[in-house]
């Protein structure tokens, strides 16, 4: 199951217990409509407790940031995987994707949201999502063949990714969506 943790939060350490609700509230709910009262309630910690393990929301947005990307990247490289079991390489792509949009609980790609709704009001925000974009990227790499041009390549596929991201957000239908990334990838796989 995509994203969602095993472990009933009540039996987690406290922190992990923030960072679990945080990751919930902010995905769903956006960083700045979650305010850290809510969280703390939502994670049965106090206020002194949420404050020894995150001195600011700056820094509980940035554990979230960091969460989620191992979360995520660990899902996207074993819906890769599996998907690429039936398809070989690229074309796995549109099929893990659409695992992942067709999720009711989707709601677009946590670090564009987070940088659309900060901007460079926190640097440190710019800086986790280049580097998850970057780590994409370079998963995305793993699926070209080697060629001079396959660092290129695989951000263009990033492109692709971010593009479809976007689509499915603003409600295009999955399966369209998924047709699209299809097609731009036929550009990709050798004639």
């Amino acid at each position: 199951m995509l994203l969602a943790p095993t472990t009933d939060i009540k039996d987690l350490p406290a922190r992990d217990r923030l960072l679990q609700t945080a990751h919930r509230l902010f995905y769903r709910e956006g960083i700045r409509a979650t305010g850290i009262d809510k969280v703390i309630a939502e994670s049965g910690v106090t206020k002194v407790t949420f404050y020894r393990h995150f001195p600011s929301k700056n820094d509980l947005v940035c554990a979230y940031l960091e969460y989620r990307h191992v979360l995520w990247m660990g899902w996207f490289a074993d819906a890769l995987q599996r998907h690429g079991r039936a398809k070989k390489g690229l074309a796995a792509l549109p099929a893990a994707l659409g695992e992942w949009f067709g999720r009711e609980d989707f709601r677009g790609c946590a670090f564009i949201n987070s940088v659309s709704e900060l901007g460079d009001t926190v640097p440190e925000v710019n800086a986790i999502a280049r580097r998850h974009k970057q780590d994409m990227a370079d998963l995305l790499a793993t699926l070209l063949p080697f060629a001079a041009t396959q660092a290129q390549d695989a951000q263009a596929l990033a492109l692709v990714v971010e593009g479809a991201i976007v689509r499915v957000q603003l409600g295009e239908p999955v399966p369209a969506v998924q047709a699209s990334v299809s097609r731009l990838l036929s550009a990709f796989l050798p004639a």
